[in-house]
């Protein structure tokens, strides 16, 4: 199944928070979504930066490019991908068990296409939501409406259970 929760903060903690998170959960493949380009470019640098490999997709990227990129993280090659809504709609990914809205979907149907990528083929996935003013609150309660779903507040521990089986990754990461 899938866990979803979300985490409160300032739009200037959301990168910070987002390295965090991905030194602390264990994970398969761990997709993060975003609004524009150039918040896409901005984290994606600032992960390199610390040393985690990750690659970026959106739509200023030539189409060959963009499938090649798709493909490396399709075959496991990389394990961290971020991406603007352009990927979020029929890509299927079945061993991400992660999925981070660092910027809140503008809608309930972009939220469906996003977090539906993570926990495929009966493994268990999590969903992580970032809030960061009104706006947000209000899109992850009509989110909570629609779908009657509970989104609950991030804990301090994930549970093991929550999340899939996974394979050591912190290995292959070079961080500082």
């Amino acid at each position: 199944g899938l866990h979803q929760h979300y985490v409160k903060l300032h739009k200037n903690e959301k990168t910070r928070e987002s390295i965090k998170l991905i030194g602390k959960l264990q994970f398969n493949q761990f997709v993060i979504f975003v609004k524009s380009v150039s918040r896409s470019t901005a984290l994606f640098k600032s992960l390199a930066e610390r040393g985690f490999p990750a690659i970026e997709i959106h739509h200023e990227i030539p189409k060959e490019k963009r499938l090649a990129r798709y493909k490396e993280f399709q075959e496991f090659e990389t394990h961290i991908l971020v991406a603007t809504n352009l990927f979020g709609l029929g890509i299927d990914i079945e061993r991400a068990n992660i999925v981070l809205n660092y910027d809140m979907p503008e809608d309930t149907d972009t939220y469906l296409h996003r977090v539906a990528r993570a926990g495929r083929l009966g493994t268990k996935g999590l969903a992580i939501t970032y809030v960061a003013n009104e706006s947000d609150a209000a899109i992850l309660n009509e989110i909570q409406s629609r779908f009657a779903v509970k989104i609950t507040e991030m804990p301090d521990e994930i549970d093991a259970d929550t999340q899939v089986t996974f394979i050591d990754i912190e290995s292959r990461f070079t961080g500082p």
